[in-house]
C-alpha cells in the first residue's frame, strides 16, 4: 500500500495524537517479535504498522474519559 491518508486511518473521529501513539506502540511489538526471533525485516516497522493499521487489521482504542 503506498502511503495511506490518515483520513483512511482515522475513522472514528480518533485523534492525530492516537494515531501516532498506536503506529509507535505497534511497531515497537514488531521490533520485539523480529528481534526475539532473530529475524531480519524487510521494511521499517513503522511503516509495517501504519499498513496494518489502514488495512484495519489493528484499531485504535482511545480512552473516553480522555476526550473533551
Amino acid at each position: 500500500m503506498l502511503r495511506p491518508a490518515v483520513c483512511q486511518i482515522l475513522k472514528n473521529n480518533e485523534s492525530y495524537y492516537s494515531l501516532v501513539i498506536a503506529v509507535a506502540k505497534r511497531a515497537r511489538e514488531i521490533t520485539d517479535e523480529a528481534s526475539k526471533n532473530e529475524k531480519i525485516l524487510e521494511e521499517k516497522p513503522v511503516k509495517t504498522a501504519v499498513d496494518e493499521l489502514a488495512a484495519g487489521e489493528y484499531k485504535i482504542i482511545e480512552d473516553p474519559s480522555l476526550k473533551n
